[in-house]
């Protein structure tokens, strides 16, 4: 019926010949569940809803009456009658004002059909069933579909919720329901236990749990706040990122929060990005905005002086928090907000220093991602089109020689890596680090690019061996990204179970009685001031609340605290301490100097576990 090659070019990237088959089942498996919604509840208006990697939603309208988790079943049972029907889907096109007429009374279908008005006479329609014959139904749809309901494999209904209209929080509130199907019953059940994985792992509910950061209406939707547990993690990762970047010879910088529009007119961001900045303000007959990236303002450091090649490379990072204006709708705990941390760093180098700089970068990749504990992970490098020219700025020829060299890199490197042709910006192509999760799901997490934008924009320069002035290379290079999104993937990977170095809590010591609170908060301050010692940040705290040992020790297992100590009498007069560690249970007795040493090492080291 509906053919790949027929609709390759409106398809969403995630989509490919090998899926594709598995979209269209999706797509037809959409119209089956807003045709049962619509016979079970009349009131409803269909609003939209696509196709999506892991399944598929619909938006509907309810008007007065309610859609709940309860209902799921009833509408699962109501497409189980659709699709033993095995109605044809049928393609149809219509002219406008058929179309109008068709969908009277639906401001949702009207407005995307005066939409498609300003291109096209016509629009396209999809029946389920016989067209315009009783018990069939008609959505406006650009499709593809499979050729009857019977095909749209094995489904389920999996949950309910709020959507704003087209993802804008000015426009009303309609009722979304979440679902997937599968070609086979074996790959849905896969799914549901992952996506029950994925539900005990979800870093919204992890991070509620833990205490690691929370929003607040009154502060803002999209603007975190982190708590003193989570702000504990990211700032022993901070400060592991600048030491690492400090050994590699970076210096550090930190630019403004606000920066005049001037700036963002010559980096070129009001002309293409600025419906995702936030709205101006006018301070003093001036105009600033919120930087929604930090990328101009170090271009502006580098301009400072007359650089020289024997300047380069120049590698300047910064921790820089930035602000873009996303849709509510679109919001998602700290993978999608409003104001974020980069992990920003731009390298400014020759073209004879691009290979060894590509080098060093992937050997700080190798190094991060070793010392966090990620396993499963594989690169990307994103190139241009070799048929379009035209979309990128910057020399052809330049292009394909920064393609190649980060190609080689790559290989030099034994990287498993994946080309993606046609998916580099505009400005340049990147490397990007594709993490996997435990339950599957796929992250972006470093980026290393060229830019042939920036520099152009503002002029940079440098004095070659030769007293000419040359253009030098810039690399945007994140290793963490933004903290935000870094750390809800790094929540959901780890399930709140993270490795001693950085765990929010590392230790908490418990006095079997009160009489043993004395030697616990000695334990504490031996600990503390041990770490000191080494420059090392020992977080572990006492439990002195009057519980039973019993309840203490399951409150530090919810708490997926990595070590606790059980003192008592006979601990304190042996100078010992008797060991829990997260996942393994009881350890026995250790003396306090053992302990000690093995802590230390273990956070030095950042091994996973050190005690067998």
């Amino acid at each position: 019926m509906d053919k790949f090659k027929d609709f390759k070019e409106n398809l969403p990237d995630w989509v490919n010949e090998e899926n594709f088959e598995l979209y269209k089942m999706r797509h037809t498996a959409e119209h089956v569940l807003h045709l049962a919604v619509t016979e079970l509840f009349p009131e409803v208006k269909r609003a939209m809803g696509p196709p999506i990697e892991d399944g598929f939603y619909f938006d509907f309208d309810p008007g007065s009456i309610k859609i709940t988790e309860e209902d799921l079943e009833k509408i699962e049972r109501k497409m189980q009658e659709i699709v033993k029907q095995n109605l044809p889907i049928i393609r149809e096109e219509i002219s406008i004002a058929d179309a109008k007429i068709l969908f009277e009374g639906n401001e949702y279908k009207l407005e995307w059909i005066s939409e498609f008005e300003k291109d096209s006479e016509t629009v396209t329609v999809y029946w389920t069933g016989e067209p315009n014959k009783e018990g069939s139904d008609v959505d406006l749809c650009k499709g593809p579909h499979v050729e009857s309901t019977k095909n749209i494999g094995h489904f389920k209904l999996l949950s309910i919720a709020g959507a704003y209209w087209r993802g804008d929080e000015k426009n009303k509130m309609l009722t979304r329901i979440y679902a997937t199907t599968f070609k086979n019953k074996k790959d849905l059940e896969d799914f549901l236990e992952k996506r029950k994985l994925a539900e005990e792992r979800n870093h919204r509910k992890i991070g509620k749990e833990m205490d690691l950061y929370a929003i607040f209406p009154e502060i803002g939707q999209g603007l975190p706040v982190w708590l003193p547990n989570g702000y504990a993690m990211r700032r022993v990762l901070e400060d592991y990122m600048l030491d690492l970047e400090r050994k590699h010879g970076y210096v550090h910088m930190l630019t403004p929060h606000i920066n005049k529009a001037e700036l963002f007119e010559k980096s070129g961001h009001l002309g293409f990005y600025k419906e995702s900045m936030y709205a101006p303000m006018q301070i003093d007959d001036e105009t600033f905005y919120l930087k929604p990236m930090n990328c101009p303002a170090g271009m502006m450091v580098y301009n400072m002086d007359l650089r020289s090649y024997r300047d380069l490379p120049m590698k300047m990072g910064e921790l820089g928090t930035v602000y873009r204006y996303e849709k509510s709708g679109e919001l998602h705990g700290l993978q999608r907000v409003r104001g974020f941390t980069q992990n920003d760093a731009h390298i400014f180098c020759t073209q004879g220093q691009l290979e060894s700089q590509f080098m060093e970068v992937m050997d700080m990749m190798n190094t991060f991602y070793k010392d966090i504990g990620f396993k499963d992970y594989y690169f990307r490098l994103s190139l241009s089109d070799p048929k379009n020219k035209e979309k990128y700025c910057g020399d052809p020829e330049a292009w394909k020689k920064v393609e190649d060299i980060m190609r080689k890199v790559l290989e030099k490197n034994h990287i498993e890596f994946k080309e993606a042709s046609g998916e580099a910006a505009f400005y340049g192509p990147k490397i990007d680090v594709q993490a996997i999760n435990v339950f599957g799901k796929e992250d972006s997490i470093s980026t290393n690019q060229v830019d042939f934008n920036l520099p152009e924009r503002f002029d940079l320069t440098y004095v070659d061996e030769n007293g000419e002035k040359k253009r030098p290379f810039v690399i945007h290079r994140a290793l963490i990204g933004s903290f935000e999104r870094f750390f809800a993937f790094l929540i959901e990977y780890y399930g709140g179970a993270f490795p001693l170095w950085f765990a929010p809590e590392q230790i908490r010591i418990l006095p079997i009685s009160d009489k043993n609170v004395e030697y616990a908060n000695k334990v504490d301050s031996i600990l503390k001031k041990e770490g000191r010692k080494m420059n090392l940040w020992i977080r572990s705290s006492v439990d002195e609340r009057s519980e039973t040992l019993q309840s203490k020790v399951r409150d530090s297992e919810i708490a997926k605290v990595p070590y606790t100590l059980i003192v008592g009498g006979r601990e304190e007069e042996k100078d010992q301490v008797s060991v829990r560690a997260r996942g393994k249970g009881d350890l026995g007795a250790v003396s306090l100097n053992n302990f000690k040493e093995k802590l230390l090492e273990e956070i030095n080291s950042k091994a996973l576990n050190l005690w067998e």
